[in-house]
This record gives structure tokens, C-alpha cells and sequence, in this order.
């Protein structure tokens, strides 16, 4: 047997092992937007296309933010795998101060672009709602931010669960919370959707407080806590290195956002279908993401161990495990996208739209799945640069240009929005698998 194909095998279950705690702790972090959607769906359109165009903007903050900050856990998983375990609480320490900078400029960046959305066409009877929930929304950034440290690092440690429980506690608070200040449960107010981010905000402050004190009171975590000096040096240092892949995730994320903009010019009914299957999308989008972190720890740890020789059968492994899920998740979307649909949203236009857009995403799952894990390969080499630039060209030059044709000059609607993105994945995959195999051929891994 080839040592490749062994590298491939004994992959698959540390991958699975990794990524399932991650991705579980992604989807309950979306979670919390499908919950508010759920939850507000009773109250009409207007409530869900003011959550839509909220988060529409919020995620292209959160994917900047996120990653930022995800160079944490190449930093941690390097020192990890190199087992300089004396220079994980450095990384830490000066990580959160990181995280802390980042979460209030996060917070300040959204807060300052509320008056751009009135030059946007967008409905004004859903403006008019939702400014409470706008703040509430950047506000979340703040504590975000530091508690994606917190579980990049005890992923990288080979905690990941422990980091999933912490986004999974987040949620647990949020679900009654947010239907008791929505709804008005006994003394509480009936606060619609201003109560929905309220409860956001609570739920996500409460989780960083458990974090901080799992960190600062657990014996397992004492190796973590070691005193350390904070150096602008290391914080400037991480943050360098984690800019083009916030740079890279605020491309994607932003392009996801222009096209739920350019979806609001369709009206407040469209706006709202697509909030339902981006609540859907977005979660589903979480085992890419997962996996992709998952390849980008276990790379950066072989990689500070020196095993190099092990770094493709860590990617085969992480794509044949994204390629198998994601073609369930096709299939699925597919043939019970309005099914699906319907559990959310009772209003039988809302539902239509839903489903159509449903459909496009069936047709990109495993394109996706082959984007986000060949991204998560390149970050765990410390290669970001290369993923930002030619996600930026992908998403901006051809992908967005190319659905509002769709959208506009096709019957697709706002589905052909969506459309345009299918055909630019392909293409970008490509271009990042080509990469990473000029990244770890022979020649250059052993210089």
C-alpha cells in the first residue's frame, strides 16, 4: 500500500474525529439566525426581510472577523503539532486582545453604514423596523469576536468539542430568551424584533462569560492560562497574517450580500424567501466551513511537526468526507427544498421563491464543499494571500455581474441571482486545487 493511501486512511476518522465538533459548533452559531427567523415568521414578511438584510450586511463583518481571527488556530495548531505547548498561552493571551480590537471595530464598521441602506432601494416599510435589531446585531460582534478565539484555540489543541458546547450553550440561552422577549411570556414585553436581538445579544455575552471562566477556573485548562506578556509584536503579527483571509471570507461574504441587495429590488416577498433559504443555506454551509477548518488545523499541525509527506492525504481525506455529505445535502435541497421551506414560513409566495432558490443551491453543494476545503488546505500552509485574490476575482469580477444578468434577463428571478455564483465555482475550485498541489509538490515543501 502507498504511503499516501495509508496517509489517506488513517486521515479519515482524525478529519471526522475534528470536524464534526466544528461543524456542529458553526451550525449552532447560525443557528441563532435561524431561530430568529423561525421564530419572527409568524409575525409576516416584514420582520424576515428586516432579519435578512441585517444579516445580510452582519455576515460580511462576522466572515471578516472570522477570518481574521482563524489564524489563530494555524498559530496554536502549529505549536501544537511542534509540541512548543509553552507558547500556546502567549498565542492566547494576545489573541483575545486581538479578538476584543477586532469585535469593536466590527461593531463601529455596521453601526456606521445604517445610512447607507436608504440609497440601496430597499423596502422602506422594512427599514422602518428594523433599526433596534440593526444595533442589537453589531453588538453581538463584540463578544463574537473574543469567544472565536476562546474555540480556535481549543480546536487547535484538539478540544474541539468543548469549543462546540461553548457555541451550543449560546444557543440554548437564546432559543427561550428570544421567544419570551419576542412574544412577551409573562412579565416580559412583547418586543417583536427588537427582542430578537436583544436575546442575541445576551445569549452570546453569557457564552464569552462561560468561556472566561472555563479558561480562568478549569484545572484541564491550566496549561492555557500560564502568565505570558501581551506583545504588540505577536498581535500585529496574527493580524497580518489572518488580513487576507478576512479579506478572502469579507469577499465572499459581501458578494453574498450584494446579492441579497440585489434580490431586495424584487420587493419585500423575495426578500423574505431568500431569507428563509439563506437561514437553511447558511447552516448547511457550516460542514464546508467545518471541514475546511478541520484540514487547516491537522495541516498546520503536520506541518509544524515537519510530517509533510502527510499533508495530501489530510486534503483527499477532507474532500471525500465534504464530497459524500454535501451530495446527500444536493439531493435533499433539490427534491425537498419546498417542503423544507414550509416549515419556516406559512406564506405561499414566501415558500415559492424559497424553494427556487433552493433548487440553485442544490446545483453548487459539492463545488462548494471543494472551494472551502482546498481554502481551509491553503490557510493551515499560512498561503492566504492567493485564496483572497482569486476569491475577490471569482465572486466580484464574474459571479455577481453574471446573476444580476440572470436574474434580470432570464425567467430565473431572483433565484438567477444565486445562478451566477454556480458557474464561477467551478472554475475557482480549480484554481485552488492547482495551487495546492504546486504548494506541497516535493520540490517546494522540502526547501
Amino acid at each position: 500500500m502507498s504511503p499516501r493511501l495509508v496517509s489517506f486512511r488513517r486521515e479519515v476518522p482524525v478529519i471526522l474525529a475534528l470536524a464534526v465538533p466544528i461543524v456542529a459548533g458553526l451550525a449552532a452559531t447560525g443557528l441563532l439566525g435561524v431561530t430568529d427567523s423561525i421564530m419572527l415568521a409568524p409575525l409576516g414578511p416584514l420582520p424576515l426581510a428586516a432579519v435578512g438584510i441585517t444579516n445580510g450586511v452582519a455576515v460580511i463583518l462576522y466572515a471578516s472577523i472570522y477570518g481574521l481571527l482563524s489564524a489563530m488556530s494555524v498559530r496554536v495548531g502549529n505549536a501544537h503539532g511542534a509540541r512548543l505547548q509553552r507558547r500556546i498561552p502567549a498565542i492566547l493571551r494576545n489573541g483575545l486582545v486581538l479578538g476584543a480590537i477586532t469585535g469593536v471595530a466590527g461593531a463601529g464598521v455596521m453601526l456606521a453604514a445604517w445610512p447607507l441602506l436608504g440609497y440601496l432601494r430597499q423596502p422602506p416599510e422594512v427599514l422602518a423596523i428594523m433599526f433596534p435589531y440593526w444595533v442589537a446585531i453589531s453588538v453581538v460582534m463584540i463578544p463574537f469576536s473574543v469567544l472565536t478565539v476562546f474555540k480556535a484555540t481549543l480546536e487547535a489543541v484538539d478540544r474541539p468539542w468543548q469549543a462546540a458546547g461553548l457555541a451550543f450553550l449560546a444557543v440554548i440561552i437564546n432559543v427561550p430568551l428570544n421567544y419570551s422577549l419576542i412574544w412577551g411570556l409573562g412579565p416580559l414585553p412583547q418586543l417583536g424584533l427588537t427582542g430578537a436581538g436583544i436575546a442575541s445579544v445576551v445569549a452570546e455575552t453569557l457564552a464569552l462569560g462561560a468561556a472566561w471562566l472555563y479558561w480562568a477556573r478549569a484545572r484541564s485548562m491550566r496549561r492555557l492560562r500560564l502568565r505570558a506578556a501581551l506583545s504588540g509584536a505577536e498581535i500585529a503579527s496574527v493580524a497580518r497574517e489572518g488580513a487576507p483571509l478576512g479579506l478572502m471570507y469579507t469577499a465572499e461574504a459581501g458578494a453574498m450580500t450584494v446579492a441579497t441587495l440585489m434580490i431586495g429590488t424584487f420587493g419585500a416577498v423575495a426578500l423574505a424567501g431568500n431569507q428563509v433559504a439563506m437561514s437553511v443555506g447558511g447552516v448547511l454551509y457550516m460542514v464546508p466551513l467545518g471541514v475546511a477548518g478541520a484540514v487547516a488545523i491537522r495541516v498546520a499541525q503536520e506541518k509544524g511537526a515537519g510530517n509533510l509527506e502527510a499533508l495530501r492525504g489530510i486534503v483527499a481525506a477532507a474532500l471525500a468526507l465534504a464530497t459524500v455529505w454535501l451530495s446527500s445535502v444536493a439531493v435533499l435541497l433539490a427534491f425537498q427544498g419546498r417542503r423544507i421551506a414550509g416549515w419556516i414560513s406559512n406564506d405561499a409566495e414566501v415558500v415559492a421563491v424559497a424553494a427556487t432558490i433552493f433548487v440553485v443551491f442544490a446545483v453548487s453543494q459539492v463545488m462548494d464543499g471543494l472551494q472551502a476545503t482546498m481554502t481551509g488546505a491553503l490557510r493551515g500552509l499560512s498561503d492566504t494571500a492567493f485564496p483572497a485574490v482569486a476569491s475577490l476575482v471569482a465572486f466580484w469580477v464574474v459571479g455577481l455581474p453574471l446573476g444580476w444578468v440572470l436574474a434580470n434577463a432570464t425567467p430565473l428571478g431572483p433565484a438567477g441571482v444565486w445562478a451566477g455564483f454556480v458557474i464561477t465555482l467551478p472554475v475557482l475550485s480549480l484554481v485552488l486545487v492547482r495551487r495546492f498541489l504546486r504548494q506541497t509538490a516535493p520540490s517546494r515543501i522540502l526547501v
